[in-house]
């Protein structure tokens, strides 16, 4: 055995009890060994081995009176977990570490009974983020933590992993295409009907496969089925089967940038469209301007190009400051990549893309990127050609892509005064939406759903032979756990039901705005930054002491200065729980104090330098903190 593993017994490391290996011999001493020449040799030199380490664990053991793995002795103190505890769970390293890689039953059962009652702890009191905890599975479903169901592939094709929810994954879709307006059902034939499927992740998810699209969409790459490919095998010449490569499309001499495309998002996007940037190596307009445009932004004083698109003090997109940044990069040829929100992490905004769409189209017509044609060459040298788009608008609905459908529903039934901004496919220059799962609907487990139309559908350039499916999605295997879920929360409940639902959370919203603004002007008297996006699920406030932001789970944000928490009223969310957040606010040092501690504001400075830094080798600017919650 390797010597680090006697000494670190004799030292009363956790290595020391892991599971005990003799040390391999090469394979000259083993050949020897197997042949009687060593064999004496090796047994005596293992049994030697064997009792060395045997005394060493003993000798452990003895001095710190081991136990299952824990020392039972109160006197010796257990290691200081490398770890931090969770909120609520001391000593949780000792509770869950697997030592040797199992547990005896006690331990093991008070291990889950710990975990459950945490989240059960945790769970009545969730406030700060958009997740639906009102979930009614288990009755139906429990049975299925024992089947592993697998989506992989296209979901309208069923390929040869059959212990799918395809199925049900297709119903799932069609009620979003039919929500959203777009043309449904999918068929591979009409490239106007819709395609998508449902995501693993949550919103980051489609986000991210929304961009990889629009970039390979936006700077002229065309997949094609390559069927005449070879290799070599044992000497002999043999033919592949049929695979997809790219093709680029050359650059145009007088537009050198036609296929460098551009993204634009505002400041209150939240961070996995620019953590997208970065993977994809999309150029974002702030690295581009500062890069090969310094001091000339259209929309500050300076010149100084500002690092997303500014928001309104709601957190919707400034839409005449989107025209004035994407005109600058359209006159000189880029092709434009726009990332909407439509309910944003922390302020629950929602940008209005329809107007977006009415500012943005004369632009685009002007500089030839409203429709334009891409064309390659082939091998053998002939010139083909398509019709695009020179843009490519995404909508990151992650919670109100889901959820405003049913306000205006209600809206045109006249039960409410108000709807928000359009943002579906009746908009023709909408060319993808994301959405999660989780929030408005719920389920366990991260999920939602990604849609575009099937003529933007980009392939990725291989065909698994092996699962009978293109593998068109983002992930290889998916979760098909989820789309069932999703099929059964929908099933259950009808329009009315979720206009019904929509309209009480309306009701909560305005009630704990009220309730929050009472505690700020009659009962504490001071400012505590209490606002309320109009149509948003969510509160924000002062900010909350850490053990209040622990208790209720709450999301925090720095914005201009200020020191923010926030609610979100989800299904679960009652009347009772804002007054116990409210009573707890009302008490003495229930709030964080208004300068950010040394590290917090180490972290600020860190982030103002970063917006300051040079960006030649940088391709986006990725917040280290704030944002919210997205999943």
């Amino acid at each position: 055995m390797d010597n680090h593993y006697v000494t670190a017994a004799a030292n009363g490391t956790h290595d020391a009890i892991l599971p005990l290996k003799r040390k391999k011999t090469d394979s000259a001493v083993a050949d020897k060994a197997r042949s009687g020449l060593l064999a004496k040799e090796a047994i005596k030199h293992a049994l030697k081995e064997y009792l060395d380490i045997k005394l060493a664990v003993k000798h452990y053991v003895e001095k710190y009176q081991i136990v299952d793995g824990i020392p039972i002795d109160s006197s010796v103190e257990p290691e200081e977990s490398p770890y931090p505890d969770p909120w609520g769970i001391p000593n949780a390293y000792h509770i869950f570490y697997l030592r040797q890689g199992g547990l005896p039953d006690w331990r093991r059962t008070r291990a889950i009974t710990i975990a459950k009652d945490y989240h059960a702890q945790q769970k009545s009191n969730f406030l700060g983020y958009q997740v639906n905890f009102n979930l009614n599975y288990e009755e139906d479903f429990g049975s299925y933590l024992n089947t592993h169901v697998n989506n992989i592939g296209d979901p309208f094709q069923e390929g040869n992993l059959t212990v799918n929810s395809k199925f049900m994954e297709r119903a799932v879709l069609d009620y979003y295409a039919a929500l959203w307006h777009a043309k449904w059902p999918h068929n591979d034939k009409d490239l106007d009907s819709y395609w998508g499927f449902s995501l693993t992740m949550g919103s980051t998810e489609g986000n991210l496969y929304g961009m990889w699209n629009a970039r390979d969409y936006l700077s002229g790459k065309r997949i094609l089925v390559d069927t005449d490919a070879w290799t070599s095998k044992k000497g002999k010449r043999v033919k592949l089967p049929p695979r997809l490569v790219y093709h680029q499309a050359s650059t145009p001499v007088e537009s050198p940038f036609a296929y460098t495309p551009i993204a634009f998002f505002s400041e209150d996007t939240h961070y996995s469209i620019s953590k997208c940037m970065t993977m994809l190596q999309i150029r974002t307009f702030y690295a581009e301007g500062r890069e090969k445009y310094p001091n000339q932004c259209p929309i500050t004083d300076n010149g100084d190009w500002p690092a997303e698109v500014p928001s309104d003090d709601g957190g919707a997109m400034n839409m005449d400051d989107l025209a004035s940044l994407v005109g600058f990069f359209a006159y000189r040829g880029y092709p434009i990549m726009v990332c909407f929100n439509y309910g944003t992490t922390f302020k629950g905004a929602y940008d209005n893309v329809a107007l977006a769409c009415e500012k943005l189209q004369p632009i685009l017509e002007k500089y030839g990127l409203f429709e334009r044609k891409v064309s390659w060459q082939d091998d053998n040298g002939a010139t083909h050609e398509d019709t695009r788009t020179g843009f490519w608008f995404h909508v990151d609905g992650a919670l109100g892509a889901a959820y405003m459908p049913y306000i205006e529903m209600a809206y045109c039934g006249g039960l409410v005064d108000k709807k928000g901004p359009v943002f579906d496919f009746r908009l023709p220059m909408v060319h993808s939406i994301s959405m999660s799962g989780h929030k408005w609907i719920g389920a366990p487990a991260p999920c939602g759903l990604y849609m575009t139309k099937t003529k933007y559908q980009m392939y990725p350039p291989d065909i698994p032979e092996y699962i009978g499916t293109p593998d068109t999605t983002f992930a290889g295997s998916r979760n098909g756990l989820s789309a069932i879920l999703l099929w059964d929360n929908i099933a259950r409940h009808s329009y009315d039901d979720q206009i019904s639902k929509s309209l009480h959370l309306e009701n909560m919203a305005s009630y704990t705005e009220d309730r929050l603004r009472n505690l700020q002007d009659e009962v504490l008297k001071e400012d505590l930054y209490v606002a309320r996006t109009p149509l948003a699920l969510t509160v924000r406030f002062k900010r909350a002491n850490d053990d209040l932001c622990k208790k209720y789970s709450l999301s925090n944000e720095d914005l201009e200065g200020k020191r923010y928490s926030h609610v979100f009223m989800m299904e679960h969310v009652t009347t009772e729980l804002v007054d116990a957040l409210v009573e707890d606010l009302s008490k003495e040092g229930a709030f964080a104090p208004d300068d950010p501690s040394t590290a917090e504001a180490k972290a600020a400075a860190v982030v103002e330098a970063a917006l300051r830094a040079p960006t030649s080798n940088r391709l986006s600017l990725v917040p280290t903190r704030g944002r919210g919650f997205h999943g």
